[in-house]
């Protein structure tokens, strides 16, 4: 087992390199990155204080002209779409201040050491360290991603356990039925569908539209928080709709993945002379069939987990004003804020990776006949 996991472990160092190697280098190839996005909230005069560059420079590429003696700006902005007119000395600066004015391969470099020390920088456009900013997101993307694998499962096995039991019965037919409708509808018009009828948007206004909790507890301390009864209630009043809409989208797979994995497993032989021996039908189901139909079950739950929590809650977020990292992932890739993506694609991949081989281990709680010391990765 100890030998298994070592070689899986380093196994994830090149996986990992080689998702960043790729990822980098087709974002660096995509047209408008940051620097391209500074030079259009330039023209745009919404600047503000977002790139903080201090002298000549900086005042003579806002107001978009050159000063006496300064060369026309036709080396530094041909590289730049919509930078003619800027001081090319400016241009420079902006490459500088984000790490442009080093080659392609120097950048992944520097990235990559950063990130072997958990160092993932600055944003470039939110001023804001990533870890803090990840740490900010991180309560709603748990709660949403938490809370849902936990009914989406609750929900699913049992139903599927159910099904497979009657399978080919009227129960089996009419929940296929319900299955198949909440599986062909997305989990975002579902959220909308809940927003009209329950939280005023025609009918009733029972839900709150925005946040993890009201306003009331914004200044309070977290120490606070937890000990009350009264922050629990609110928090499960706003997060009822969006977990209810996720919910409802995701247990379809599951369950249906749970139901063929039993009918699979009650039409072996050793489940007939189980039978055949008296054992009852609880007895049979969650002594012997269990254990072995849940394994399929238990691969699929450190995927299913990871795209609920960082990626599959994106228009959820957005549609009930949840600022979360699937929000933030978003943000990140439309402003081109390159730390906040390779930061968060480092982070979450590492992530998956290990919870891949979390699940495979515990192949080895529910069935001790796995033996892993004689599989070959």
């Amino acid at each position: 087992m100890l030998a298994y996991i070592i070689r899986r472990i380093l196994l994830m160092i090149p996986t990992l390199f080689g998702i960043m190697v790729i990822n980098f280098f087709i974002i660096q190839a995509a047209p408008g990155g940051p620097v391209e996005q500074i030079i259009a909230q330039i023209k745009g005069r919404a600047v503000d204080a977002t790139v903080r560059v201090s002298g000549s420079a900086g005042d003579t590429a806002q107001s978009g002209q050159r000063q006496p003696g300064q060369p026309g700006g036709s080396t530094g902005s041909d590289k730049y779409r919509g930078a003619q007119g800027l001081d090319p000395d400016f241009i420079k600066q902006i490459e500088k201040q984000f790490g442009f004015d080093k080659p392609i391969h120097e950048r992944f470099v520097k990235m990559m050491s950063s990130y072997l020390r958990f160092d993932f920088g600055t944003s470039y456009f939110r001023d804001q360290s990533i870890v803090n900013l990840i740490l900010e997101k991180m309560p709603v993307s748990i709660s949403l991603g938490v809370w849902t694998t936990l009914l989406v499962y609750l929900v699913s096995i049992p139903l599927g356990i159910a099904k497979a039991v009657r399978d080919g019965s009227r129960f089996d037919v009419v929940t296929s039925g319900a299955i198949i409708f909440g599986y062909a509808i997305p989990s975002f018009l579902f959220a909308v569908l809940l927003i009209v009828l329950f939280a005023g948007g025609r009918y009733f206004d029972w839900f709150p539209l925005r946040g993890l909790w009201s306003d009331q507890w914004s200044g309070v301390g977290w120490g606070q928080r937890l000990t009350s009864v009264r922050f629990w209630l609110d928090y499960m009043w706003h997060m009822t709709l969006p977990i209810v809409a996720m919910v409802i989208g995701g247990f379809a797979t599951l369950t249906m993945l749970t139901k063929n994995s039993f009918l699979d497993e009650i039409n072996k032989h050793y489940v007939l002379t189980a039978r055949a021996k008296g054992l009852s039908q609880n007895r049979v189901l969650y002594g012997h069939v269990f254990r072995n139909a849940m394994l399929i079950v238990i691969a699929g739950f450190p995927s299913a987990f990871i795209g609920v929590l960082f990626t599959g809650s994106l228009l959820i977020e957005i549609i009930f004003s949840l600022d979360g990292l699937g929000l933030l992932g978003f943000e990140a890739a439309i402003n081109r804020d390159y730390p906040v993506m390779f930061a968060s694609l480092y982070a979450f991949t590492l992530l998956g990776l290990v919870l891949g081989l979390v699940g495979d281990l515990i192949y080895t709680v529910v069935d001790p006949r796995i033996d892993f010391a004689s599989r070959k990765v």
